[in-house]
């Protein structure tokens, strides 16, 4: 939690929180949003907003796992270099079953910059355009969204700003900028080996298997990206398994670490097992499968619990439902956090609490 910036010292920017989580699972806008604040400090909903639509600091993009994260986006284009091959092979099969063949996406590849020329487009007018252009897509199935993930892990396009409540997509270099020739376009040396470290360095303790969960590659490269970094880390003990993290230190806290993380957090997804951090008997009401993930209260690294939000005329109302007892200090921490909740949304936040057995 810590590492994450979601106990001790948050992080001060969006980009700051975004990095220091390895990147954001970003496939609910309004979840991305608040894993942001869980991470930050004094930031709100519309600092995100402008870090995403007009600063540019972050950026969206399908990367590891082929899921939508969000990432700083001086990162994109090496890490769609690095992921976007197996995202790309990983999506063949449902690609041919649209009728999106090899020879239908080059050419909505080639023609993907005359679209988009005027400016980001939502998904349904950036399809319109390619069948203008003799493209044959299916735009009322399910190829819009494949092939838009298959450009996206092509480096070409990316998530834009958010038009109407729609997102939308833009070429990656008018979005950030293109790349000058003589400027490398800030790819690590080892980009394996990087993002092992820094996924370890948000992550740890954890090891080769949970690595390879979490970036979805196999579990050699997995683990020899994380011998390629291994002088930067220490080794420790997972349930008698090797593990790494990238330093050792204790915690010194006056109260338990209590925050309330939306829906597909991260951290929820950064393990192979679960089993460190959640009792089993509540698994399903935190992954209740589908790949639907529910938002969770989490108490000192520990799953603690579910929440939920509804907004109303006079502000929000957050129920929070705790798994059994919780540590002294859980009832102002948790207060806390919904008031925090309620400032990031602006509106004032109450709570309502109950509890499982």
């Amino acid at each position: 939690m810590r590492a994450q910036g979601l106990a001790g010292d948050p992080a001060g920017d969006v980009a700051g929180a975004v990095r220091r989580a390895a990147g954001l699972q970003a496939q609910d806008t309004g979840a991305a949003r608040l894993a942001v604040r869980a991470r930050s400090g004094g930031l709100d909903e519309a600092a995100v907003v402008r870090a995403c639509n007009t600063d540019r600091t972050v950026v969206r993009s399908w990367l590891m796992r082929g899921t939508l994260h969000m990432v700083p986006s001086e990162d994109l284009r090496w890490l769609t270099a690095l992921l976007g091959p197996s995202v790309i092979t990983a999506g063949r099969r449902r690609r041919d079953q649209l009728g999106l063949t090899g020879a239908i996406c080059a050419r909505a590849m080639a023609l993907l910059p005359e679209v988009l020329g005027g400016g980001p487009l939502a998904r349904a007018d950036l399809v319109a355009g390619l069948i203008a252009r003799g493209v044959a897509i299916d735009p009322s199935g399910q190829a819009p969204a494949h092939l838009v993930v298959y450009a996206a892990a092509s480096g070409l396009i990316c998530r834009g700003p958010d038009l109407d409540g729609e997102p939308a997509y833009a070429l990656v270099d008018d979005w950030l900028g293109a790349v000058p020739a003589e400027r490398p376009a800030g790819r690590p040396a080892e980009p394996m080996g990087e993002l092992a470290r820094r996924y370890v360095a948000a992550f740890g303790p954890a090891g080769a298997a949970d690595f390879a969960h979490w970036a979805g590659i196999g579990l050699g490269p997995a683990r020899r990206a994380i011998m390629s970094v291994a002088g930067d880390l220490v080794e420790v003990t997972l349930d008698g398994e090797p593990a790494w993290v990238t330093s050792l230190s204790t915690v010194d806290a006056t109260g338990p670490a209590v925050r309330l993380l939306p829906a597909f957090d991260t951290y929820l997804l950064g393990y192979r097992s679960r089993t460190t951090y959640l009792a089993e008997r509540y698994a399903r009401r935190i992954y209740a499968g589908g790949g639907w993930l529910h938002p969770a209260v989490v108490v000192d690294g520990r799953i603690a619990g579910t929440w939920r939000q509804e907004r109303r005329a006079d502000g929000v109302v957050v129920t929070v439902e705790t798994f059994g007892r919780q540590p002294r200090g859980f009832a102002e921490a948790l207060a806390r956090e919904v008031a925090d909740l309620g400032r990031f949304q602006g509106s004032p936040a109450r709570l309502v609490r109950g509890s499982v057995e």
